[in-house]
């Protein structure tokens, strides 16, 4: 006879401490924190200016062309970043693409300011990040799914 006190173990629990030891499995967790919380706080650093002065980042031809100021639209950007953010928090099947797209946007306009090429390199390579948290949040959804079948 088993004691009240002593912890129930269901599958569905014995499932989701199984999945925490799955490399890929850590490896998206990994991803999908990092996806939300960066694109979040880089948003919000658009209002503060403490990491950069973000508008040096605003190609000239991006900007005769946005309307306003490189820093308002510098505001744009952030709210873009923060709602990218959430939404690999809570999507981050959709998210994940999110991030990529608006991550290319980004190399664009950086190959296209003279000494930056360092950072639209870097920049890819989160690119590359971001399209792999997409396919490993569909490979645990699909487990999900299937587990609940």
């Amino acid at each position: 006879m088993s004691s009240p006190t002593a912890p129930s173990t269901t599958p569905g629990r014995q499932q989701r401490r199984a999945a925490l030891h799955d490399p890929g499995y850590q490896a998206f967790l990994i991803l999908r924190t990092g996806f939300t919380v960066a694109p979040i706080l880089f948003g919000l650093d658009k209002f503060a200016d403490l990491l950069t002065d973000w508008p040096q980042y605003l190609a000239p031809w991006i900007d005769d062309i946005v309307p306003g100021t490189a820093q308002q639209a510098m505001y744009a950007v952030g709210v873009i970043e923060i709602v990218a953010g959430v939404a690999v928090a809570l999507a981050p099947r959709f998210g994940g693409w999110l991030v990529a797209a608006w991550l290319a946007g980004i190399i664009i306009n950086l190959l296209t300011i003279p000494g930056y090429y360092d950072v639209a390199l870097r920049d890819f390579g989160l690119l590359l990040g971001a399209v792999a948290l997409a396919r490993l949040a569909e490979r645990y959804r699909a487990d999900r799914v299937n587990r609940a079948e």
